[in-house]
């Protein structure tokens, strides 16, 4: 962490960007109070997210059967489905 004063900052304003931009955070000062924080924002992807399930999942066949009547007196806080 780097702890300039304003005056600083001003004059060596690229210098201490390029660290920022290594991962290193600012602390700003006024009269070595510090005012203000200056990070790094995080990385942009590169490659858009993909939209939607992730094309090589499967869904097993289990998953299209009736669930157990104790999972589902559960879920409907005990009513009997009889």
């Amino acid at each position: 962490m780097i702890r300039l004063n304003i005056a600083d900052a001003k004059t060596h304003l690229s210098r201490h960007l390029e660290r920022v931009e290594q991962g290193e955070t600012i602390i700003l000062c006024r009269r070595n109070v510090p005012i203000a924080e200056i990070h790094p924002l995080p990385r942009q992807l590169s490659d858009p997210r993909p939209v939607g399930i992730d094309r090589g999942m499967v869904i097993p066949s289990e998953f299209f059967e009736p669930l157990p009547k104790e999972l589902l007196d559960a879920f409907d806080g005990g009513v009997d489905r009889s």
